[in-house]
């Protein structure tokens, strides 16, 4: 058990420094008119790089919660109490420090986040009211990678179209559509595949290889949208689409056979802290880009400052809430 907790605490604090590169990079990626060359390249790999945060999050709570444990009240009234303190800080920050609508925010809160990226939290409550009805199996590998290549490339409906002539081939249509559809055989499959043996020989280097080959498709793919479009597309870069879908599970089983002694020093600390860190991130990164405490004539410096600005306030901001929320009910 050592070993299961000892990989998702790593798992789990690289998904939420990947979030933070993400949205670092995104000011590069959707303005290429602004950030052109390498500059837009280097911010597209990384983007790219890290666009498995998300899934890894679903996989990581269908590890924990889908099988002989589930998710109880307790853990469902945290996600709720998240959702609701995290929008109020990010409304109050929308109020004081930037020209947004408050009350437009308010009106469309059931709808959609005050913020951006509290998206997630609306999200995982689905997964985690599912949890007691589900149990997984175990399964051998060869069902998984059959799974995966039937939903999530042959009838992923973020699969590229593909045709013959007149004959449409890609994607098959087998009526499985919605991002939740997704979001749940993520962590149906981080359950299935993180109590499977995977410590077979070339196991690892077959994830590591497979990783970074998806990551190359992803900017590649992007790239070329951009060449063809003229502007930015996320065809590529949704959290749904097949190569996002085996990155993440590459990335998961990477973690599993190699971070599984213990527990990194810096991504310990990371994981200890990573849903405050997640709660505020976006705040601090809005903050500096839109107050011009950013430099994107100059990446190489930008990116690192935003990114580790970003962090390190978040960090801060995190182990004060802990201080005061001794139950731990929204950090």
């Amino acid at each position: 058990m050592s070993q299961k907790i000892s990989w998702i605490d790593n798992l789990r604090a690289v998904a939420c420094l990947m979030v933070i590169v993400i949205h670092t990079t995104t000011w590069y990626i959707t303005g290429p008119t602004a950030v052109t060359g390498l500059s837009w390249d280097v911010a597209n790999v990384l983007n790219a790089a890290s666009r498995v945060c998300v899934p890894l999050f679903f996989m990581i709570s269908g590890y924990l919660f889908f099988g002989e444990r589930s998710a109880q009240g307790r853990h469902l009234l945290r996600i709720v109490l998240c959702l609701l303190f995290y929008s109020a800080v990010a409304l109050a920050y929308i109020t004081w420090l930037t020209p947004i609508s408050e009350g437009r925010s308010l009106l469309k809160l059931l709808q959609k986040p005050v913020f951006y990226h509290l998206w997630f939290f609306f999200a995982i409550i689905g997964i985690y009211l599912l949890s007691p009805l589900i149990q997984v199996k175990s399964v051998r590998p060869r069902y998984v990678v059959m799974l995966v290549m039937v939903l999530a490339v042959i009838a992923n409906p973020n699969t590229v179209s593909q045709s013959l002539g007149p004959f449409h081939w890609l994607p098959v249509n087998l009526y499985v559509s919605g991002d939740s559809i997704y979001y749940l055989l993520y962590a149906l499959l981080g359950r299935a595949i993180g109590c499977m043996e995977t410590q077979k020989r070339g196991v690892s280097w077959l994830a590591g290889l497979g990783f970074i080959a998806c990551v190359a498709g992803i900017a590649l793919g992007t790239r070329q949208l951009l060449k063809i479009n003229g502007a930015f597309n996320d065809t590529w870069y949704l959290y749904n689409g097949p190569l996002v879908f085996i990155a993440a599970i590459s990335l998961l089983v990477l973690f599993k056979n190699v971070l599984n002694s213990r527990p990194l020093p810096l991504l310990a600390t990371v994981s200890r802290y990573s849903l405050p860190v997640y709660g505020f991130h976006a705040l601090f990164i809005h903050y500096l880009r839109t107050h011009h405490y950013d430099d994107m004539s100059r990446p190489w410096l930008d990116l690192p400052w935003i990114f580790g600005a970003t962090l390190a306030g978040s960090l801060l901001l995190a182990m004060l809430l802990q201080r005061l929320d001794k139950r731990h009910l929204v950090s």
